[in-house]
């Protein structure tokens, strides 16, 4: 069996300290220390707000993004929390996840939920 080698992280937990020592933290670590090969971090539920709100938030994105993190959002709770515009102005990609995260789960990828 191949190894694994993609990341991704359902983050779902609107804490800014767990965001910042748990979602941010490990992400990025995971690919400046080469443990990962790629990281996705999708953005579902109450973060999107957090993300779209708070600056120290965004600050934590962009370092993740300039890291290599691939950062998306569930486009229906974007657009059902008013943050689709910011999500996207942040260079966040903003889809509907529903499907991607079904064959993530049932492909049996790696998926750290937080």
């Amino acid at each position: 069996m191949a190894e694994k080698n993609h990341l991704y992280i359902l983050w779902t937990n609107s804490d800014p300290v767990t965001a910042e020592k748990m979602v941010f933290m490990y992400g990025i670590n995971s690919l400046l220390k080469k443990w990962w090969e790629k990281v996705t971090l999708i953005i579902w539920g109450a973060p999107i707000k957090l993300a779209a709100e708070s600056p120290e938030i965004q600050k934590k994105i962009k370092k993740a993004q300039d890291a290599g993190v691939h950062v998306t959002a569930c486009k229906a709770c974007a657009d059902q929390l008013g943050a689709t515009e910011a999500l996207e102005e942040m260079n966040v990609e903003v889809i509907y996840w529903g499907v991607p995260l079904t064959k993530i789960l049932k492909d049996d990828e790696t998926l750290l939920t937080i």
